[in-house]
């Protein structure tokens, strides 16, 4: 959540206030106008409050052309109405909402079956603020675990956690929070994600886990975790190290099972310790829920877990968060129940056709090197081709924006910082016809662009708020 700070100087002109938001005298109503950083004195109708609030949004960016954002933006009106029904419901109170406290048990069970846990019936999990709270339990889990296999030596030595650089900005907060030493792998050459056999060389004693995307926010590729087993099992057969894996499913956990079935990368692999994903992404579900899953109750240490009274009986919960809303689980939940298998199957594989087709037309217009097709993820990175350079990355995001398209671009990380690409995040609602419409403003743009005398952005680190 990011940090605010008051204004910088004070800025006492009110809010301007249209006559007719007045509601039975159009002036009378408003001889008061409300001030922007301070509580109003006095109250106001609802209808004028709503309508403030209203206005002042119409200058966001419309969701539905957010080519950045990985987060459902689109879900059916009866979605929307069950969420409405339970906003209300604080789910963290599961002996007074039973039946909210039931549909996320069975949708951990759901995804249980769906990453083949050895036991679905042994396999813990619960529900959380999107990944990154899953992403902080699944960290604390390996740390804890390594902890007390090392009780002997810790809190002397320092914990560390392997992960390649291209790991969501939630891996480097867990580990400066938890005071864990992040071990990164670079990006080399054209290899943007981690590199197993790396990986496996960062690892020693002190190691709680390694972390493997599937799915890098970087370029959509999922990252080889069959591989990174394999080379851990090596490790451990040449030193005796048992190094534990965790799965950041955040986005291709909810598209690898439905569209890549023969891809082994989940509780198939015995090294794969927990799974986390995103609800709120492939999930296609509103901000914000995500899951996290453990194999089985060892790899939960039972002293992080609480227990709390559900109806007479024992419920255990494992979070940072306390009070939400049920909604989102609601919603999960319905989404589950609609589509099954076979709906999730086909939407994950008509928002991949849509990445694919994209991506294609993208380089067939010449100006564009693609670095990833849209065939993992349906995500798709690009940058300029070699022999333009009267433009670069940063110019097409600006003026896509001037069309209304947000599509972020942005450098990477090392050992690839030369690298400066766009990206593009296809998800359920972004049609074949928006992305013509796409396409469209691209190739109208390109001739002025071809024009410019000279790239246009300086500050290449401030030239976009998106950030990983």
């Amino acid at each position: 959540m990011p940090l605010h700070q008051g204004p910088e100087k004070p800025d006492e002109r009110p809010m301007s206030v249209n006559p007719f938001y007045g509601v039975a005298d159009p002036v009378g109503g408003m001889t008061e106008a409300p001030p922007k950083h301070r509580l109003p004195t006095a109250p106001m109708p609802p209808a004028t409050a709503h309508q403030l609030v209203r206005d002042e949004l119409m200058l966001d960016g419309n969701s539905r052309l957010n080519l950045a954002t990985f987060v459902t933006t689109w879900m059916e009106p009866q979605a929307g109405i069950l969420m409405s029904e339970c906003r209300d419901k604080n789910m963290i109170d599961k002996d007074e909402y039973p039946r909210t406290a039931e549909l996320e048990r069975r949708c951990v069970a759901m995804l249980a079956d769906l990453w083949h846990a050895p036991d679905p019936s042994a396999a813990v999990g619960c529900s959380t603020t999107g990944s990154s709270e899953a992403c902080m339990l699944a960290g604390m889990a390996l740390k804890r675990r390594w902890a007390r296999r090392n009780a002997d030596r810790y809190p002397g030595a320092r914990p560390n956690l392997v992960m390649g650089v291209n790991v969501q900005v939630c891996w480097e907060k867990f580990c400066n929070f938890w005071e864990v030493e992040a071990r990164l792998v670079p990006m080399e050459g054209d290899r943007f994600h981690l590199d197993p056999q790396a990986a496996a060389e960062l690892c020693d004693e002190n190691t709680i886990g390694v972390v493997g995307i599937l799915g890098s926010t970087f370029d959509g590729s999922y990252e080889p975790i069959a591989d990174l087993c394999a080379a851990l099992d090596r490790l451990q057969e040449r030193t005796g190290l048992d190094i534990p894996v965790h799965v950041d499913g955040a986005s291709g956990a909810m598209v690898a099972p439905f569209l890549d079935e023969d891809l082994v990368w989940d509780f198939r692999l015995p090294r794969v310790a927990s799974i986390n994903t995103s609800g709120h992404k492939y999930g296609l579900v509103y901000p914000g829920v995500g899951w996290a899953l453990w194999r089985d109750a060892e790899a939960l240490p039972e002293e992080l877990v609480f227990r709390v009274n559900y109806l007479g009986g024992d419920m255990p919960t494992f979070a940072l968060n306390f009070s939400r809303p049920g909604a989102q689980v609601v919603a999960q939940y319905y989404t589950f129940l609609r589509l099954g298998r076979e709906g999730y199957r086909a939407v994950q594989q008509s928002t991949r056709d849509v990445a694919r087709g994209v991506a294609d037309r993208v380089a067939a217009l010449g100006d564009f090197r693609l670095l990833t097709r849209g065939d993992e993820l349906p995500v798709f990175a690009f940058t300029t081709a070699p022999d333009v350079e009267a433009y670069d990355v940063f110019d097409v995001s600006r003026r896509l924006r001037e069309r209304g398209w947000l599509v972020p671009a942005y450098t990477f990380p090392p050992n690839r910082e030369d690298l400066s690409v766009l990206r593009v995040v296809c998800r359920n609602g972004f049609s074949a016809d928006l992305a013509d419409l796409f396409v469209d403003d691209l190739t109208q743009l390109l001739p002025e662009l071809r024009r410019q005398p000279h790239p246009y952005t300086q500050d290449k680190g401030a030239a976009t708020g998106f950030h990983h």
